[in-house]
């Protein structure tokens, strides 16, 4: 695998975190204060330590009396209790202004890439998989906590502790001052070597991870397909092949702790060594006392703690950075589908539709040829033709989820691409020929075309839709939760709560994408008056196989190619020689093939 691609963008990551952070910089201005009061009181806490040993030396030696060293102890036993204090409460508002701070930057993160990957284009949604998709949101959401605890949690302490540490052992013994020192840098650098080899290894692991979990999510999506095929074993197979790779891919980026734990205890115990000699020779010729050598040495067991939580948190940051790198990727995507900087909001009020010589391509293979189609305000217009004619490619330029790549298409006169594109799409109501659901209650499902309906206004569209019978038998009536994309539904059912859907949305234009193709005959007719009262008044646009459905509509369009090849009632269209005439004898009221 090229190596460039498992490198991790530190700079664009740690910008887009600056970014999300830098509204709160009370927080991390608070924290560094608590961080520094904390560290400090641990310092001095082993200052207080030192000096009681000094005078109980000084105690045993007869220098001083017993008074004198019982007034001394309670000073420093008033000391510690104060420093204490101060340790205790400035550690609680430290993790306090700590957790308030990540909480907030997860939220913020989320929402920032939730609404960026949404808002992207119909392109981009049709070429990236959603297991994917939510795996990266969870990692980059988690690894916010990760780059913020290294931050705030070990960096900043372990720096402003190791500062403070440094001058006061400097103060005593130079020497042992720069042991310290060089212990700390090999530590760090040596760290930093090691887990920048194990972060690309990590970049591996998960896109491994996000191909395994992809497949998962296919695999729970389709369960339904992999049981009517009997394709169990197969499908078990293939994840195990996914998920050993995983494992190869984990194992390639866990191996280095073995290295890492190996190579800290050499350095420790190096630096230890080291700082025995120095101080032992200066404590011999009566340079240092007894507590300062014990000062140097609870310091340097005390910066042990801090240094090993400084490598595990700069290795969840090298994780995190390829965490927060999987998803960040996402931020360079721009949508293809832009609005001008002058664009308006659409209102439509007639619903007049002027396709204008309109031409599209989709990877180089042309789909719609110098297409050009008038539909009046309030017409019933019908696209008809053999699957892959583009009936419904004109249907999705309309709602301009591709851009075309010559002509125009204008509504009410005016050219879509000169209107928002949310005013646009919310302008006009659809029954899609798969009606996917949320994983919400029927009414939800139904109010989402219009969030302020009323319950008089959701029954009413249940009713039209002749699916308020059906509800009504359920336990929980419209409460009742419908499954992840519907699948507590039959076919039917589905399609009948996507037309009460579109119905209670009310617009002046009106698609319906063979809206009636997974209901019984029975129902289908019942539904078919609906349909017809729903579409008075409303500009109609239906695309159906079923020629029976579109027999009474104004206008018939045949596509053939992405070209109109007929156009004309259906009574005028089945005394010409043409497509039309041979596709009704073909299906005498079936469909299409």
């Amino acid at each position: 695998m090229n190596k460039e691609k498992n490198k991790v963008d530190f700079r664009k990551n740690l910008g887009i975190y600056i970014a999300l952070a830098k509204p709160y910089k009370a927080f991390f201005i608070g924290t560094a204060f608590f961080v520094f009061l904390v560290a400090f009181a641990k310092v001095f806490e082993r200052y207080l330590f030192k000096e009681l040993i000094d005078q109980g030396t000084l105690l045993t030696a007869g220098s001083i009396t017993q008074e004198t060293f019982f007034v001394m102890v309670i000073y420093i036993a008033i000391a510690f209790v104060i420093t204490a204090t101060i340790h205790i409460i400035s550690d609680w508002l430290r993790f306090h202004l700590i957790n308030k701070l990540e909480i907030q930057l997860i939220l913020d993160l989320k929402e920032k890439f939730f609404n960026h990957i949404i808002e992207l284009s119909h392109r981009f949604h049709t070429t990236h998989r959603t297991g994917s998709l939510i795996a990266r949101l969870t990692r980059g959401a988690r690894a916010i906590e990760g780059v913020s605890d290294f931050f705030v949690f070990e960096t900043l302490p372990l720096s402003i502790e190791f500062v403070i540490v440094f001058i006061a052992i400097i103060y005593f013994d130079f020497i042992s001052a720069m042991i310290i020192l060089g212990m700390v840098l090999a530590f760090i650098v040596y760290s930093t070597i090691i887990l920048g080899k194990q972060q690309r290894a990590i970049v591996d692991f998960n896109r491994a991870e996000d191909i395994e979990k992809a497949h998962l999510s296919d695999s729970i999506m389709n369960i339904e397909t992999i049981k009517y095929f009997g394709k169990h074993n197969y499908m078990k197979a293939a994840f195990f092949q996914k998920s050993s790779n995983t494992k190869e891919s984990q194992w390639g980026a866990w191996k280095y702790s073995r290295w890492l734990v190996s190579g800290h205890g050499i350095i420790l115990s190096g630096g230890l060594v080291l700082l025995m000699i120095s101080p032992i020779l200066r404590l011999a010729n009566g340079e240092l006392s007894i507590g300062t050598i014990v000062f140097f040495y609870t310091i340097y067991v005390g910066l042990v703690g801090p240094l090993g939580r400084f490598t595990w948190h700069l290795r969840n940051f090298y994780n995190s950075m390829a965490d927060f790198d999987s998803l960040t990727g996402y931020a360079d995507i721009e949508n293809e589908i832009k609005d001008k900087s002058n664009a308006t909001k659409l209102k439509i009020k007639k619903g007049s539709i002027s396709f204008k010589n309109i031409s599209f391509s989709y990877n180089q293979r042309k789909i719609i040829k110098k297409l050009d189609l008038d539909v009046k305000a309030g017409e019933r217009i019908a696209l008809v033709g053999h699957s892959g004619s583009g009936k419904t490619t004109i249907v999705k330029l309309l709602y301009r989820l591709y851009d075309l790549n010559k002509g125009s298409i204008l509504i009410d006169g005016k050219n879509i691409t000169n209107v928002k594109q949310e005013s646009l799409r919310s302008e006009m109501s659809i029954v899609p020929q798969e009606g996917i659901l949320f994983n919400d209650t029927i009414e939800n499902n139904i109010k989402f075309s219009k969030p302020s309906a009323t319950k008089k206004e959701v029954v009413t569209a249940l009713k039209q839709a002749q699916f308020y019978k059906f509800v009504k038998s359920l336990p929980d009536k419209e409460q009742t939760m419908v499954g992840e994309r519907g699948i507590k539904l039959s076919g039917g059912e589905k399609q009948r709560l996507s037309i009460a859907r579109a119905i209670l949305a009310n617009k002046k234009i009106l698609v319906l994408d063979e809206a009636t193709s997974a209901l019984d005959s029975k129902t289908e007719v019942e539904i078919q008056k609906a349909l017809v009262k729903l579409m008075q008044k409303r500009t109609s646009i239906i695309i159906a196989h079923r020629l029976s459905t579109i027999m009474h509509s104004d206008k018939i369009v045949v596509m053939d190619q992405g070209k109109i090849v007929q156009m004309g009632k259906h009574k005028e269209l089945i005394r010409q020689i043409g497509p039309y005439k041979e596709l009704w004898k073909l299906q005498k009221g079936g469909y299409i093939e």
